[in-house]
């Protein structure tokens, strides 16, 4: 085995050195340093800001259900296998409960890493949710497992889940960068909350452990011989660690170490959407497994502002162009669980919660890079609407699959019984049976849109994201205190009030794209769609907006209507019958899968929408039903309230 590795790796660079020569005959490094760019916005610490209103009640809700108790759904992928510590994987280890129901073979041995992504990204969205709630019960919890994780830590600075005799040492699919990419993304959420040094040094010298046994430029560790690899792909988002460790540090060699790993990954031979090579072709649509490609977004941005090179640059346009394309109206990424090189469909094509999470994470990151407004849109829209309408809106449970027209969810796409397998189209507490990813993901969620919700630009503060929350920061070195009071995005008034403010402070306030009419207390300027305001602030000022929205009709992909309002889009609910499925051990969680009392798909017939009084975003209209030929009155309520649905509407 060891020969056989050397030779490969030998392979490796081989084709690396030729891959090089190529790029530099045409008289191009895509990878080399040019001149790196600032990120536009600076992000605040996790902690700074506190959700409020609805909000707060999603993330105390996740803590409650699936979130706060997903260890005890699922005690056999989390309490009951110590992979960071006491079980690490050696090559004794052929098989694993990881959560999925399959037959057994090679592919349990290959995906022996689930249960670190299964623990480590519950866990991130479980420190998170604790932090923003303050609940006493789970901080402790929290603190708990942070001391037990940072007990397995090796002298070496070792962090992951395999032994000695494997780590670092694969020509084939591993998890050894992304089993520490999401534990380490939690440890950096609790460092920035506690401000703990001993979880900062137990971070960098992880990633100092990676970076002396993968050397920067000289190993390969994205090389495979099989081109399809999960965990392997997953890995490359190692950088969300690398890029957090350069703003917590300044030290330039993360952000060296995060063009290094897009590189090597670009190289090798990877059946990858988000390898520059394939970039470059603006005639190949994305085709590769949806959260992959969704999450290496963030890398291509992260590796072209650590160099600046304008041939990463281009490489982003075109992925972000590519990814138009597989959007659907409610900002849903499909990929059901591949994208297969087709484009979004609200009938056809499902959208996996990962993918919601990932693509909302990625556009984050280009946030703070960019600057641009259009983000913030697109942020919004993806959570208000894919994200809310995904999730049950009264149970503890989450679709794994869900399209924007969600005509049955029994287990199969809208009843489309080709593949006999397909079980994600259903409400599920843990959705064991495919992978538990999604449930995790689903907790993260909420807490990455609240962090984002308030940024830095020198010393001006930003509200980027909008919603119910409180602000505790510093500006200048003083204590900046600002209470946002609002019902966004379902009611469209907003109250910032200056509970502390350090003197004069420029505040800037997104203006959505959509709003087209509003109304500010203050005297303000308009700059690139941000509503700029700079003056004296007295304690406990008041600033008051008030946004106009109109109803718009809007075409998808596949050129069908729907209708947007403000920052929602919204869908005709479809009556349904519920079945519980599997219960669980704890009292109340079930599988859920509900069927359509009476389905009509309404087709669009030009009626404008008519509010309906007391019911904030919710409309009456009417569609034409191809079953009666005639018009009918129906209601159109934000996708996020529904279960079933119809989102899309073909022309009569």
């Amino acid at each position: 085995m060891k020969q056989s590795f050397l030779f490969q790796n030998l392979l490796a660079a081989v084709v690396l050195l030729i891959s090089l020569g190529d790029v530099h005959a045409q008289g191009k490094d895509p990878f080399r340093v040019v001149k790196p760019l600032n990120e536009h916005f600076q992000p605040l610490r996790f902690g700074e800001i506190r959700p409020t209103g609805w909000l707060k009640k999603q993330v105390t809700e996740n803590l409650d259900g699936f979130t706060g108790r997903l260890d005890s759904l699922v005690p056999a992928l989390i309490t009951n296998d110590d992979i960071y510590g006491k079980q690490r994987l050696t090559r004794k280890v052929k098989s694993k409960d990881v959560g999925a129901v399959s037959d057994q073979g090679d592919w349990q041995v290959q995906f022996l890493w689930w249960n670190s992504e299964t623990q480590s990204n519950w866990w991130d969205g479980y420190i998170r949710s604790a932090i923003l709630t303050e609940d006493a019960h789970h901080l402790t919890r929290v603190k708990n497992y942070i001391n037990k994780i940072l007990a397995t830590q090796d002298a070496d600075g070792y962090l992951g889940i395999y032994d000695k005799e494997l780590r670092y040492k694969f020509d084939n699919e591993n998890g050894e960068l992304w089993s520490k990419a999401t534990l380490l993304r939690g440890l950096l959420a609790w460092y920035e909350y506690t401000k703990e040094p001993k979880v900062l040094r137990a971070v960098q010298r992880a990633v100092q452990n990676v970076m002396d046994n993968w050397k920067l430029n000289a190993s390969h560790p994205f090389y495979s011989i099989n081109p399809y690899v999960g965990g392997l792909s997953h890995g490359l988002v190692f950088t969300d660690v690398l890029e957090n460790l350069y703003r917590l540090t300044k030290q330039r060699a993360y952000l060296d170490y995060t063009i290094f790993c897009y590189k090597d990954f670009s190289l090798q031979v990877l059946n990858e959407d988000a390898q520059y090579q394939k970039l470059l072709d603006t005639s190949l649509l994305l085709k590769g497994h949806g959260v992959h490609t969704y999450e290496h977004l963030r890398t291509v941005a992260a590796a072209y502002y650590a160099s600046g090179n304008p041939a990463l640059q281009v490489a982003l346009k075109n992925f972000l162009q590519k990814i138009v394309y597989t959007t659907s109206g409610s900002g849903g990424p499909v990929g059901d669980e591949w994208i297969g090189g087709r484009k979004a469909d609200a009938t056809k094509r499902g959208y996996e919660y990962c993918s919601i999470h990932e693509l909302l994470h990625s556009y984050g990151e280009l946030l703070i890079k960019t600057g641009d407004d259009q983000y913030g849109d697109k942020i919004e829209k993806l959570f208000f609407n894919a994200a809310q309408g995904a999730r049950h809106p009264e149970k503890s449970c989450i679709n794994y699959l869900k399209s924007d027209n969600a005509y049955s969810l029994t287990g199969s796409l809208n009843n489309d019984t080709a593949d006999k397998k397909q079980t994600r189209y259903k409400y599920s507490p843990v959705h064991q049976d495919a992978a538990v990813c999604c449930v995790p993901n689903a907790g993260r969620i909420a807490p990455y849109y609240i962090q984002q919700m308030w940024m830095k630009e020198g010393d001006a503060i930003v509200a980027s994201l909008l919603g119910p929350c409180n602000l505790s920061t510093t500006i200048n070195g003083k204590k900046l205190v600002i209470e946002e009071e609002t019902g966004y995005p379902f009611q469209n008034k907003i109250r910032f009030k200056m509970l502390s403010a350090p003197g004069t402070v420029t505040l800037k306030i997104r203006k959505p794209a959509w709003a087209k009419k509003f109304k500010l207390s203050h005297a303000y300027r308009l700059e690139n769609d941000y509503l700029v305001l700079r003056q004296q602030w007295k304690a406990n000022e008041v600033i008051e907006l008030e946004f106009f929205p109109e109803p718009r009709l809007e075409q998808d992909q596949q050129k069908a209507f729907y209708w947007s309002y403000g920052p929602l889009v919204l869908a005709h609910p479809v009556e349904a019958i519920e079945t519980k499925g599997k219960a669980f051990p704890l009292p109340g969680f079930y599988e859920l899968t509900y069927e359509p009392v009476n389905l009509v798909v309404y087709k669009y017939s030009n009626h404008p929408l008519n509010p309906i009084e007391g019911k904030p975003g919710s409309f009456q209209t009417l569609f034409f039903n191809p079953i009666t030929q005639q018009d009918e009155p129906i209601t159109l309520r934000p996708m996020g309230e529904t279960i079933l649905r119809q989102v899309s509407f073909d022309s009569k």
